[in-house]
């Protein structure tokens, strides 16, 4: 989510194409030599983040990514196909050579920059939900401390609640209590029926879960490491990097990003140019 991103268990590599139509790519924007050879944009996806990417009611691909995907696709003449993909599975992919792109929303760390590069397009920090008459409750330097955390597996939440939970032990304060969840939606449901207090995931999939729970949940104001959120891409593939990044410019530059964030309210998360971190001194503060 900071993802960032989540994972969906049970899942292998199944494909699933999504309809945009296919235009005429820009000048200059250099298609990578697999796109020049298959006519295609292949990017792993969880497709079960929204409003980043999900299922709407009629099954078609949407959200926030799958829309700038099929932008992007439209750029490069080329057909967009979705892998659905299981997030714990996305850097080893890319390492291994499955696929050459992991659209979710990545944070950089040293330990993934040793596999991968990203190519930066949000931002965010990660944030608490719970419901309303819980709010209360959640006080003091410290308000996860002595609550049941429920987050996905091998994102960046995971790993903030071990860092969190460490810090209450070293403040004399009760643990946290940290579930582990395989899809978003299970755990916003271990919220609602009140098996854990809270929710861990980045801010910007919380804001929207705010708004379409009405009301049932709410996002407490604590934000912990906000930072730039980025595309996988496997490491040293200059060619993909080198098509996303000049494709997502133009997408900033005409005005069309800015669009898809804020038709799903996301638009304060924008960044202001897209970018390639391959080491960790290449992360932008803004």
């Amino acid at each position: 989510m900071n993802r960032y991103l989540k994972p969906m268990a049970g899942l292998g590599l199944a494909l699933g194409l999504a309809a945009w139509s296919v235009g005429p790519a820009s000048a200059e924007i250099v298609k990578s030599p697999e796109v020049a050879q298959t006519g295609t944009l292949a990017i792993a996806n969880t497709l079960d983040f929204a409003p980043f990417e999900y299922l709407d009611a009629d099954g078609q691909q949407t959200g926030i990514i799958i829309e700038l995907a099929g932008e992007v696709a439209k750029l490069v003449d080329a057909k967009l196909d979705i892998q659905r993909t299981p997030f714990p599975s996305m850097i080893p992919g890319l390492s291994a050579g499955r696929f050459k792109i992991a659209w979710e929303t990545f944070s950089a760390n040293d330990d993934r920059l040793k596999q991968v590069d990203f190519v930066m397009f949000l931002k965010a920090g990660v944030a608490a939900s719970t419901a309303p008459d819980l709010v209360a409750s959640f006080t003091g330097d410290h308000p996860l401390c002595g609550k049941r955390v429920g987050v996905s597996a091998g994102t960046a939440s995971d790993f903030l609640v071990d860092k969190l939970d460490a810090e209450c032990k070293a403040a004399n304060l009760p643990p946290v209590q940290k579930s582990v969840f395989n899809a978003s939606t299970d755990i916003i449901q271990a919220v609602l029926s009140g098996r854990i207090d809270a929710r861990l995931d980045d801010a910007t999939a919380s804001s929207y879960f705010e708004v379409t729970s009405k009301g049932k949940l709410v996002v407490l104001p604590q934000l912990y490491d906000v930072a730039p959120l980025g595309m996988a891409v496997a490491k040293g593939d200059a060619a993909t990097q080198t098509m996303m990044i000049a494709a997502l410019s133009e997408l900033f530059k005409n005005g069309t990003y800015q669009k898809i964030l804020d038709k799903y309210g996301m638009g304060k998360y924008a960044i202001q140019e897209p970018y390639l971190v391959d080491s960790m001194d290449k992360v932008r503060k803004d």
